[in-house]
C-alpha cells in the first residue's frame, strides 16, 4: 500500500507544479502585454504650454 500512496502524492505533486508553472507564465503574459500597452500609447505632457494672449494679457493653454 505505500508504494501506492507515494505514487499517488508523486502524480499529485507533478499535476500542482504544472498547474503552478502555467499559472505563473499566464500572469507574466499578462502583465507583459500591459506594460507593452503602456509604453506604446504616447505620454500627455505633464505641464501645458502657457502663452500670453495681447489683447487680454492672461496666460492661456496653447
Amino acid at each position: 500500500m505505500p508504494p501506492l500512496l507515494v505514487f499517488a502524492g508523486t502524480l499529485v505533486g507533478i499535476a500542482v507544479v504544472r498547474w503552478a508553472f502555467r499559472t505563473a507564465g499566464r500572469i507574466n503574459q499578462e502583465l507583459d502585454d500591459v506594460r507593452t500597452a503602456i509604453f506604446a500609447e504616447p505620454q500627455p505632457a505633464e505641464i501645458p504650454t502657457l502663452r500670453q494672449d495681447p489683447v487680454t494679457g492672461a496666460y492661456r493653454p496653447g
